[in-house]
């Protein structure tokens, strides 16, 4: 019975990481150019990195976590 729940986690977290990544992407362009106008993609290489950073923490975290058996 445990199986369909590891399912329904294991696509949340894909989901979840899919859109953050996403929204990472879209304000670091937006803060490259047009917020700032820099010609360089500082912005939009640098914020997807940290937030994958910040999702692998969090998923080792999670992942770590003593389970309760019922």
């Amino acid at each position: 019975m445990s199986q369909p729940n590891n399912v329904m986690q294991y696509a949340g977290l894909a989901s979840q990481w899919m859109v953050m990544l996403s929204l990472s992407v879209w304000l670091g362009y937006q803060t490259d150019y047009h917020w700032i106008g820099w010609k360089i993609p500082l912005f939009t290489a640098i914020l997807p990195i940290i937030t994958l950073l910040l999702l692998l923490y969090k998923i080792i975290k999670e992942f770590n976590k003593p389970s309760v058996k019922k």
